[in-house]
């Protein structure tokens, strides 16, 4: 038996939560999230809980279950305290603003580069080296953040370039090796 599949979703005050046949929609205070599971895959709201089964021990039914209870999970949280990843800019005159919902990026480029927030993402700088992504869908979050990652990713001789706010770069030590 899957050890996370097994483990109900608590739901919080304020969250509503609905099943039909093969579909989950979670609705609370940031918004909304729908969700459609396998057929192998059974899903019940009990009392202030959501119980995740499986209808057989095959394989794939076994990986599906604790997927399919993860995924639910991070619906719940999300609707209810949002999810968020925070980007650092290092690098002399690397900077970003915000325009509207629309970052701007100098990042050592001839040119800046724009990027555009999708729906149901907020970007927030606190200053100017600094990026906060913010939004519902823990997917779709770590997914922005890894696209403004890879436009000028961390180089590992000075560590310039754009990097999450507690990941280590490993740094090379260039000529001074020989």
């Amino acid at each position: 038996m899957s050890r996370i599949g097994k483990k109900p979703v608590q739901i919080p005050a304020g969250v509503e939560v609905t099943v039909n046949d093969k579909n989950i929609a979670v609705k609370g205070a940031k918004g909304q999230l729908d969700y459609t599971f396998a057929d192998v895959i059974s899903v019940a709201v009990e009392e202030n809980e959501i119980v995740v089964t499986r209808a057989n021990e095959e394989r794939a039914s076994r990986a599906l279950h604790g997927l399919t209870r993860a995924l639910i999970h991070n619906m719940v949280v999300g609707v209810s305290e949002g999810f968020t990843k925070t980007l650092e800019l290092v690098g002399v005159g690397y900077r970003a603003q915000l325009k509207g919902d629309e970052l701007n990026l100098s990042l050592g480029f001839s040119h800046p580069v724009t990027y555009k927030a999708p729906a149901g993402i907020t970007f927030e700088c606190p200053d100017q080296t600094h990026i906060k992504i913010s939004g519902v869908d823990k997917q779709q979050v770590g997914q922005v953040a890894a696209e403004i990652r890879g436009i000028r990713p961390p180089e590992p001789y000075k560590g310039k370039g754009v990097r999450y706010q507690d990941e280590h770069v490993r740094r090379k030590l260039g000529k001074a090796a020989k």
